[in-house]
């Protein structure tokens, strides 16, 4: 499972019109097939970010792998959740009483919430990403019936450890100024993360939270955001993001507002083309690596196992799946020449 990947280009460019392929509801194990054709659907929480772009990505990619591999036939096809709870588990839903679908892969965008689409119509089974399906955000074991598989890792740990550079950093600065950047301030997935960046942050005296902000997973949103934390913070230390894309605009902000990036704490999370350059360059401290495009082939390949009667892996941490560690500094870069990302933000 643990690889170094090559840089999957263009992304974006998704066959979004792939059509569901015709199959016999009476067939393959958990839904429609025949043993030999499945039809996967892919619930995005948004079909026009680019980590949901990579993690189809990976979905696609897998797919062609498998059928060679296997002789088997497997179609695909993306749904918009638009980044709305609702309209995310209206689909969830319709996949599992329409009896098109064989199998379904989401990155939800209200877990917990996603829950209440369960049980499935057909009983067909789900493979989450990103983050779990059910009541406890960190719990990556399957908590409802019919999630097969979760690839993730815990948002919370991993919100802590990102906090933990953070206190590194500032360990000789008093008081030491950071802004937190966050997603999406409602939604559970950031709420853990926001939490588990205060608690860590909040125990040390030093360190001194000016401001959390909501960069919703954009660049220009997140300059904006952070320009108008900056106008009552030019002293400002540092700032914490979880999302690359959210730090690309925090970068520029800082940049109009005269401050180098390099002379403070810059973070962010994905591991994007952009951000792996950004850390080896010095403009950033480090980032949080991510690796959508292999996510979604560890997602692929669990669903098909599922389908086809073989051993599901219940969990796949998404941590391990590439040989770096998940804070990657500029040192750890370095010892990686190979690395660039697996993704465009």
């Amino acid at each position: 499972m643990t690889h170094l990947p090559r840089i999957i280009a263009g992304a974006g460019v998704l066959a979004l019109g792939v059509s569901l392929a015709a199959c016999s509801s009476d067939g393959g194990p958990g839904g429609s097939g025949d043993g030999d054709s499945f039809s996967i659907v892919f619930l995005a929480s948004s079909s026009q970010n680019g980590y949901n772009q990579a993690v189809y990505e990976g979905v696609q990619k897998k797919a062609k792998e498998l059928q060679k591999e296997l002789g088997i036939t497997i179609t695909t096809k993306i749904q918009d959740g638009q980044f709305d709870a609702n309209t995310q588990l209206s689909q969830l839903q319709n996949a599992g009483t329409t009896g098109q679908a064989s199998g379904v892969i989401v990155v939800p965008q209200d877990g917990p919430g996603l829950a209440a689409a369960f049980p499935l119509g057909n009983d067909i089974p789900v493979v989450s990403v990103l983050n779990p399906i059910g009541p406890d955000i960190d719990k990556m074991e399957p908590q409802t019936e019919g999630v097969v598989s979760t690839v993730a890792s815990p948002p919370s740990a991993g919100a802590k450890r990102q906090a933990e550079t953070v206190v590194e950093y500032c360990k000789d600065i008093d008081p030491c100024k950071i802004g937190l950047l966050a997603g999406l301030l409602n939604s559970p997935l950031d709420v853990a993360r926001i939490k588990a960046w205060k608690d860590v942050l909040g125990a040390h005296k030093n360190i001194e939270i000016v401001g959390t902000v909501e960069g919703a997973y954009d660049r220009d949103k997140s300059l904006t955001a952070v320009s108008n934390l900056l106008q009552a913070n030019k002293d400002i230390n540092g700032i914490l993001s979880n999302a690359d894309q959210q730090t690309l605009g925090a970068q520029i902000a800082l940049e109009n507002a005269g401050i180098d990036p390099s002379s403070i704490f810059l973070t962010g999370g994905g591991g994007t083309t952009e951000a792996v350059k950004a850390v080896r360059e010095g403009k950033w401290t480090n980032d949080y690596l991510n690796y959508p495009v292999s996510m979604g082939e560890a997602a692929l390949e669990q669903l098909i196992n599922r389908l086809r009667g073989e051993k599901v892996q219940a969990v796949v941490d998404a941590d391990t799946l590439v040989d770096l560690p998940p804070m990657a500094t500029k040192d750890d870069l370095e010892a990686a020449p190979d690395f660039t990302g697996e993704w465009n933000g």
